[in-house]
């Protein structure tokens, strides 16, 4: 590899972004619009979505069954936007969303001063806005995203902190990207689950969920026919430990918090070899943790939610940086209601008046930043380090101890040659260092390259590799990616060969879903009047993901919405002359 050096930096967040220079002489490929998968004349023929292509392209010859998948073979393409605005869920949060939108304007908007601009701090600020309040938005860093954060490098090639799949199953962020107008940039993949065999290298088992059918029949069916991972007497013992879940429902689910994936297998009958064929890949692609830490909680709301809705399951790609091609359009709508969105402005402190509220933000340059209201939208371990003394021992805080971010390692390795061995698609790995990968080259437009591949790879469980070294953390991925290609790769790179490399560090990522975390998640509303929390780690009903972050946002705006005559009138009110915080 021609690399001639490295430059890191660590953010606030914990994220370290190492950022790769190589011999310019290697020359920087470009997009082929009439070689590989061809996309010209492909989009603006759906009527949903405007974006998917009439037929299967294949760059490669080959045939494949419908559970593997032969090794010299590639195909791309897009699918219409699934009919997502009939089910039950979507319709809540379009109601939701109306909600800002048909409020009684406020006389006087107030002005909310909002900490972090990933997806819950867009979220908060994005639906304020709409219900007539002037939100200002802070951003520590030069980027946006927070947690779907990107980065150009000095070729113009894009490395992100994480590999993101919008599901069906996120009503909130559909919602989101309909009134934005930008439904149309998301690539629609056909519905699979895609599994890679460790015992057979380079080969693939799939769970094809069919269109015919609804849910959850669908899914079933998807398992049903998949007989290569699980056999018929596995399946069955499976089927009668999830009954209780199918007829116990919410509260049922809710009750498993307090056992891990493994301990509730093991209660329930289920054999161990279900949960290392199909939830060891599960649990680390949710949480990024393995089942005999991940509460079974997690599983059991995802299982729920992509067997009871049909399209519940069915995945998406950006079709480009999120930065740019998601956070930009929230910020746009932001401005041009009147918010302001300002990056480079970490806070240092949050200032309090005499009574225990929050009187001003402090940020590290010495500008201080009021309001009428306060949010912080960071992730959970940001905002115990901004905890101010006095409010730590109060109990809605105090609970906060028990949410701890997990870490994670995002790969992306860009090789000299276009790989065959693929889909195009999410893949799950089933490797013991490596959750899901996918082919960016091929899934995504804006990486699309007709010759060579780049690969993202999610690192997990990233606990003990998180401090080792990038070169230590690419030979252990190199190593995996062995088994996964065998006839193209190879760990000592004889075959293909790596031309760049990027490893995106994030030491606390999301809240790590473990048993008995459930109560300690607080609500948008704090104890503190005025100040109010987003983010996934707070209450509401998607755990740790994108969409529990934009659904966190909605709830905290809400809930500022909901408590306006009581704020207008408590910025009135000089504070009294002595702390009273309980």
């Amino acid at each position: 590899m021609n690399t001639v050096g490295s430059i890191s930096t660590l953010s606030l967040s914990g994220t370290v972004q190492r950022r790769y220079f190589w011999d310019p002489n290697i020359r920087r490929y470009s997009l082929g619009i009439d070689s590989g998968c061809r996309i010209l004349q492909a989009f603006g023929n759906s009527e949903f979505m405007g974006c998917h292509l009439k037929s299967r392209v294949s760059l490669f010859k080959g045939t494949r069954s419908s559970h593997k998948v032969s090794p010299r073979q590639v195909v791309c393409m897009d699918y219409p936007r699934p009919e997502l605005e009939n089910t039950v869920n979507f319709l809540e949060a379009a109601q939701l969303s109306s909600f800002f939108r048909n409020c009684e304007r406020p006389s006087k908007g107030l002005e909310v001063v909002i900490a972090g601009a990933g997806l819950a701090g867009l979220s908060t600020a994005k639906y304020l806005a709409d219900a007539g309040h002037k939100p200002i938005l802070l951003e520590a860093r030069d980027t946006l995203g927070g947690k779907i954060a990107a980065w150009k490098d000095e070729n113009g090639d894009w490395y992100e902190t994480g590999l993101h799949i919008f599901f069906g199953a996120y009503p909130n962020i559909q919602n989101l990207f309909g009134e934005l107008g930008i439904n149309d940039r998301l690539q629609w993949k056909e519905h699979s689950m895609i599994f890679a065999m460790p015992n057979k290298p380079g080969e693939f088992s799939r769970f094809d969920f069919p269109e015919f059918l609804p849910a959850p029949l669908n899914g079933i069916w998807a398992i049903l026919k998949n007989n290569e991972m699980l056999t018929w007497p596995e399946k069955v013992q499976f089927a009668i430990g999830l009954l209780p879940a199918m007829v116990g429902g919410q509260a049922y689910v809710e009750a498993q918090d307090g056992l891990t994936v493994t301990e509730w297998m093991k209660r329930q009958g289920v054999p161990r070899r279900v949960s290392d064929e199909v939830f060891v890949a599960m649990s680390k692609a949710l949480n990024f943790i393995n089942p005999d830490e991940l509460s079974m909680q997690c599983i059991l709301i995802a299982l729920n939610r992509f067997l009871q809705e049909k399209h519940g399951s069915k995945m998406a790609f950006l079709d480009g940086n999120p930065p740019e091609r998601l956070c930009m359009p929230i910020v746009d709508h932001i401005q041009s209601l009147g918010g302001e969105v300002q990056l480079n402005s970490r806070i240092q402190k949050v200032e309090l008046n005499c009574d225990g509220t929050v009187k001003h933000f402090v940020l590290t340059n010495g500008n201080i930043i009021s309001g009428d209201v306060y949010v912080i939208a960071t992730p959970v371990d940001i905002l115990k380090l901004l905890l101010p003394q006095e409010w730590r021992e109060i109990s809605y805080f105090k609970k906060l101890d028990k949410l701890v971010g997990v870490p994670v390692i995002n790969v992306h390795i860009w090789f000299d040659r276009k790989l065959k061995n693929n889909y195009d698609h999410l893949l799950f790995s089933r490797s013991p260092l490596l959750s899901v990968y996918a082919d960016m080259s091929v899934t995504c437009k804006e990486y699309y390259d007709p010759n060579r591949s780049m690969l993202e790879l999610v690192f997990a469980p990233a606990e003990e590799w998180i401090s080792r070294s990038d070169n230590e953390i690419i030979d252990a991925t190199m190593k995996e990616l062995a088994k996964l290609f065998p006839d193209e790769i190879a760990a000592d790179q004889s075959k293909a060969k790596i031309l760049k490399y990027h490893v995106v560090k994030t030491p606390r990522s999301v809240y790590k879903t473990v048993p008995n975390c459930e109560p300690c998640r607080p609500l948008q509303r704090s104890p503190i009047e005025g100040f109010y929390l987003a983010g996934d780690y707070t209450k509401q009903k998607y755990l740790a993901s994108m969409e529990g972050a934009v659904l966190s946002g909605k709830l905290c705006a809400q809930a500022i919405v909901q408590d306006y005559d009581l704020l207008v009138a408590r910025t009135q009110i000089s504070p009294p002359a002595e702390m009273t915080v309980a």
